[in-house]
């Protein structure tokens, strides 16, 4: 037995049970590491790149914590996007489905909140969601956290980022002071480290350095002008073919025009920007994952989240602001070790 066996862990039979029927054998970096601490109870700072399983991690963290007869909610994971939430609710089912009547709940913006609010009155153990939706709920009283255990902040970074940091202060107000909080986070910018005070208790500090995040990612970089940036993009595609692709811009004007420009030559294309609907948004990402559309033009903010697990190609068709946007960015491709 290796010391990164899953089975090494303190969970109980069905959980174990259940990451063996999956085929879940051996730990991730981020995994190994990171459980063992989480399972002790500490506050845990992780710093781990998308896909390298950080979402299976605390989730076992939180179902080994679960007390199912206890019908409260009694964890919360805060996540950027809805379609990052839906992921991570995803993940939790599936890991939990050893255990039975397990309710996990998602409370995201882009879904009527009529609908969210009857589920709220059927209760829950584990909420996943959005800042946003999440604290319009506890301010109307519709959403009670007095149970909670609890607090996953997933991809904090790009939380901050987006200017969630106002709503999860916001949050924090209706939490019981007494929990187990665990952060997450590809990169680690100065304000994290003032988040972690005003959330964390003595947090422990990890980071998992995986031997395939450099390796698996080749980084190719091409002078352009503005004149020809968009036939070199079409170059690179008809070189690559890739099955799934996303290029990046800065702008959603950008965005709208260059998906324009590469439909009028022939290529399979969805844009995925702001100014979309919930509904248009997730049709696109459906039709990359199908491979129906092999290319997606998409700004920064709109491809949080994006989880698909076979993306051949990434294109920073504009470079990106800032190194820590560009390791996101690239963190698309490359996953588990592809």
């Amino acid at each position: 037995m290796s010391v990164s066996d899953f089975s090494t862990l303190p969970l109980q039979p069905a959980l174990l049970q259940n990451l063996a029927d999956l085929g879940y054998r051996q730990m991730t970096p981020i995994q190994a590491q990171s459980l063992p601490v989480m399972l002790s109870g500490k506050d845990v700072i992780a710093r781990a790149r998308t896909g390298s399983g950080k979402t299976a991690a605390f989730s076992l963290c939180l179902l080994e914590k679960l007390q199912v007869d206890q019908f409260r909610i009694q964890s919360l994971v805060l996540c950027p996007t809805r379609e990052l939430a839906d992921q991570v609710a995803r993940n939790i089912r599936t890991l939990a489905r050893g255990i039975h009547n397990i309710k996990v709940l998602t409370l995201c913006g882009g879904e009527p909140v009529s609908r969210q609010r009857e589920s709220l009155q059927h209760g829950a153990h584990i909420i996943v969601g959005t800042p946003g939706r999440v604290l319009d709920h506890l301010q109307k009283q519709r959403l009670v956290l007095d149970a909670l255990t609890t607090l996953v902040l997933d991809e904090a970074d790009r939380m901050l980022d987006m200017g969630f940091q106002p709503d999860l202060a916001a949050i924090a107000a209706f939490l019981p002071a007494v929990r187990q909080t665990l952060l997450f986070s590809a990169t680690y910018p100065p304000q994290i480290r003032i988040m972690a005070a005003d959330f964390m208790q003595q947090p422990e500090q990890i980071q998992a350095l995986e031997e395939g995040d450099v390796a698996s990612v080749e980084q190719l970089f091409y002078p352009v002008t503005d004149e020809n940036r968009l036939q070199d993009c079409i170059n690179l595609l008809l070189f690559y073919r890739p099955e799934a692709s996303v290029v990046f811009c800065n702008t959603r004007q950008q965005t709208r025009e260059l998906a324009t420009a590469l439909k009028q030559r022939g290529f399979s294309v969805q844009a995925l920007h702001g100014d979309m609907e919930q509904r248009e948004r997730d049709q696109a990402l459906m039709q990359l994952a199908n491979h129906s559309t092999c290319v997606l033009v998409a700004t920064d903010v709109a491809a949080r989240g994006l989880d698909i697990s076979a993306l051949d190609l990434v294109i920073n068709y504009h470079m990106a602001h800032d190194a820590d946007t560009h390791t996101h960015r690239i963190g698309r491709t490359g996953r588990a070790g592809e």
